[in-house]
Parts: structure tokens; sequence; C-alpha cells
């Protein structure tokens, strides 16, 4: 008599959870929603992916939580895909692509990254030295943003010296400035040209400026 007792009192027991598991697996997902959605607020992406991803764990199917999740993995992906972690940015989509399969802006951003990984790979095929080209040219331009602040300074120091030394120095930072864009200019369009074209195989050590057909769909 007390084993069937204590069997009915665990079947009872065990009624009772079940009929609470409802109500505490909404409670945890409207918990990790509300938390996913500060963070994305705030700019905390992992933090915002974390909550989502913990959400849907419990509840596969809650559309807040599938839709937070594909919002945060897009903006993670495009940050990817800024700096050049093609792979790491399809992860990322691979993955809210299962809990948001019809989303255009992650299918659209899907084929962005896969158009430029495909440019990428012809680029780097017939211009090997094109990253190193292309730094070399953003630090020179970020040398003539060095160059403009100088003018701005001597311009803002003759509001109150009223020294005219102020304006000729303004005046000469300015022709030298002058100067540097039109070189930088020149070796952008050579840039562009070489990206487009490629360097002859035989020519890759002297990097010529001299482009055959173009083998980029590039304006």
């Amino acid at each position: 008599m007390r084993k069937l007792l204590q069997q009915i009192g665990i079947v009872l027991l065990a009624l009772q959870l079940a009929a609470c598991a409802g109500p505490i697996e909404r409670w945890i997902v409207h918990t990790r929603v509300h938390q996913g959605d500060t963070a994305l607020e705030n700019g905390n992406l992992r933090e915002a992916q974390t909550a989502y991803r913990l959400a849907l764990r419990v509840s596969p199917n809650d559309p807040r939580a599938r839709a937070g999740f594909g919002r945060v993995a897009a903006q993670i992906a495009q940050v990817e895909y800024s700096h050049g972690d093609f792979d790491d940015a399809l992860e990322t989509l691979n993955e809210a692509a299962r809990y948001a399969p019809s989303d255009l802006r992650l299918a659209a951003l899907r084929s962005e990254i896969e158009n430029a990984r495909l440019k990428r790979e012809i680029v780097l095929s017939n211009y090997p030295a094109f990253e190193g080209s292309g730094a070399r040219l953003q630090s020179a331009y970020v040398d003539l943003d060095e160059q403009n602040k100088l003018i701005l300074h001597s311009l803002r120091r003759f509001t109150y010296t009223f020294d005219t030394q102020d304006l000729t120095k303004a005046i000469q930072g300015s022709y030298e400035m002058q100067l540097d864009l039109v070189r930088n200019t020149n070796r952008l369009i050579a840039y562009r040209q070489l990206v487009e074209s490629g360097v002859p195989a035989s020519e890759r050590g002297e990097q010529s400026v001299t482009p055959s057909g173009s083998l980029l769909p590039l304006p």
C-alpha cells in the first residue's frame, strides 16, 4: 500500500512539474529575448547573439527569438565581411538561415559576400601584390589628411595671431598637398588598372601598369 501511495505521489509531482514547464519556458525565452534586444540596442552584438541563441535552444520556433537572431546575425556577418573574414561571415549567415530561411536581407548579404570572395580570388591570381599596394595607398591618403590638419591649424592660428606668416604656411602646405594629391591620384589610377587587368607573370616583379583586357566586372 505504501509503495502504491509513493508511486501515486511521484505521478502527481510529475504532472505538476509538467504543468509548470510551459510558463517557466516562456519566462526563460522572454528573458533571453529581452536581454538580446537590450544588447543589440547597445551595440553588443556577440552578447545579443548569445542571448537569442539561448532563447532558441529553449523554444526554436519563437518568432521574436528568430527575428532577433536574424537581425544580429546580419550585423555580425557585415562586420566580419568588412574585415575580409568571408568564411566566418558565411558561417554566421548559415546559422541564421536555419531560423530565418526566407530573410531577403540575409540572402542579399550572402550573395554580396560570395561575389566579393570570387573577385578576390581573381585579383589574387592576377595581381598578388594588390594588398600591399592598397595599404600603401591608404597610408598616403592618411598623410594627406594630416597635411590638411596642419593647414587648418595655420588658418585657425591666424584668427588670433593676425600674423600673415600663418597664412603663408597654409598656402605652402596647400601647394604641397595639391602635388601629393595629383601623385596619389595617378597611383590610384594605376592601381585600379592593375586590379582590373592583372600583371603579366613576366612583369610581376616590376608591376607593369599597362593593362590587358579586363578580367573583373568592375566599373
